[in-house]
């Protein structure tokens, strides 16, 4: 079990963790919603892979996470591996390679996220209202000082 730099065919592993995850941080919000695949999800798409990314291995890919100056920007898991400790480790790893302060968005609902990332030391600093597929979400931000 290793965190390690994204490569080009890690791809199809990070999309389909996506896929299988991003609906999950909705799951409290008024829906219903629709997946829109990491592929045709074009602002998500291009923030990804702009980003520097890293990857949890063992023998396969795990979870994922992205950064990009003092932003992560993804934070994902497979389901099958929650709770296992990816999602803190991967977390630990992209605070160390986040420029500081630490920043990142969550759901306002995602209350789950949103308890590991204050045992991290984040707190919310900011209330916004953000879309998802032509949505409204009420999302935080959150900042880790130091």
């Amino acid at each position: 079990m290793y965190i390690r730099a994204y490569r080009d065919d890690d791809f199809p592993s990070i999309a389909e963790i996506y896929d299988s995850s991003k609906l999950d941080e909705l799951v409290f919000e008024e829906g219903p919603f629709e997946l829109l695949p990491l592929e045709r999800d074009e602002k998500r798409l291009k923030e990804t892979m702009e980003s520097t990314l890293y990857v949890y291995e063992d023998g396969e890919i795990l979870g994922y996470g992205a950064v990009f100056g003092n932003e992560i920007r993804a934070l994902f898991v497979h389901p099958s591996f929650r709770g296992k400790g990816v999602g803190k480790k991967l977390l630990d790893h992209l605070i160390t390679q986040a420029e500081t302060p630490a920043t990142l968005h969550v759901a306002k609902s995602n209350r789950a996220a949103k308890s590991i990332y204050q045992k991290h030391g984040f707190r919310v600093t900011e209330e916004y209202v953000a879309t998802y597929d032509g949505k409204q979400v009420l999302a935080n931000v959150m900042v880790k000082e130091t």
